[in-house]
């Protein structure tokens, strides 16, 4: 065999093992200087492993998402973090649980993969499926440059978490007034107050009720060292996170196999 096929078959097994998330990735000259691209998962822990109360519901891996379908990279309907994120988020969710509620993750840490696929769906602009139902006031064509896609994610550098959420006694997700990956101004903590202050402003299509359960959220998260997103009320990045300039590239997977 030459050993131009050599190489050929030596990179698509690469890519197998990957779980199809190499497949897509370039760089170009500036971006290698700055950014590392990565394939371990020695640092990273199921969440439900350190969080046991955590509910899941993992939208990438379902179709009911702003896409439609499953995203690329997610292999199995779960979420893993970074060690120090878990642990902190272990700590917000033992002080929510005094108050009566449990944590529910949408998504954490999303493989390059993932991020490449929303990036090829933000190019297709006939690819409107669910525009009802997540972006219904937005042209498609606007999502790049009001920063809704992009070409990297904080979530792939392991630390950061999307959630909400579930009160115990009502056995329902709490009314945050809006839903996760929601495209639109509704979506800003400041949608409804000062989420510096937790007051309420008056006049906006959110309750005070549904602001001030933002609020809870955000202060537990806060408190126990996360950071907050001026873009969407879930999202949440370990201040100091383990991996700063780091993208990850293996899959949402069991890490015990």
């Amino acid at each position: 065999m030459k050993i131009s096929k050599l190489v050929f078959v030596f990179s698509m097994m690469a890519v197998l093992l990957l779980g199809g998330c190499a497949k897509n990735d370039v760089q170009n000259s500036s971006e290698k200087k700055t950014k590392e691209l990565a394939d371990d998962p020695s640092g990273f822990v199921v969440i439900t492993d350190v969080v046991p109360d955590a509910i899941l519901e993992i939208r990438y891996y379902s179709t009911y998402n702003f896409i439609g379908s499953r995203i690329d990279g997610y292999l199995e309907p779960t979420a893993l973090l970074t060690r120090q994120a878990a642990d902190s988020l272990r700590a917000v969710s033992d002080e929510l649980l005094q108050q009566g509620y449990r944590l529910k993750i949408f998504d954490a840490y999303r493989p390059q993969c993932a991020v490449d696929h929303f990036v090829q769906w933000g190019k297709d602009l006939n690819d409107t499926l669910m525009k009802q139902y997540f972006y219904p006031d937005l042209d498609k064509a606007v999502l790049f440059d009001q920063g809704y896609i992009a070409r990297r994610s904080g979530h792939s550098r392991g630390s950061t978490v999307d959630l909400t959420l579930f009160d115990m006694t009502s056995e329902r997700e709490v009314d945050m007034g809006g839903t996760f990956d929601w495209f639109g101004v509704e979506s800003h903590p400041d949608f409804g107050g000062n989420p510096e202050t937790a007051e309420y402003q008056k006049g906006k299509r959110i309750t005070e009720e549904q602001f001030q359960h933002r609020m809870i959220l955000r202060k537990a998260m806060l408190k126990h060292g996360f950071k907050p997103y001026d873009e969407e009320w879930w999202h949440f990045t370990l201040a100091n996170e383990p991996y700063p300039d780091t993208y990850f590239r293996f899959p949402v997977q069991n890490l015990s196999r």
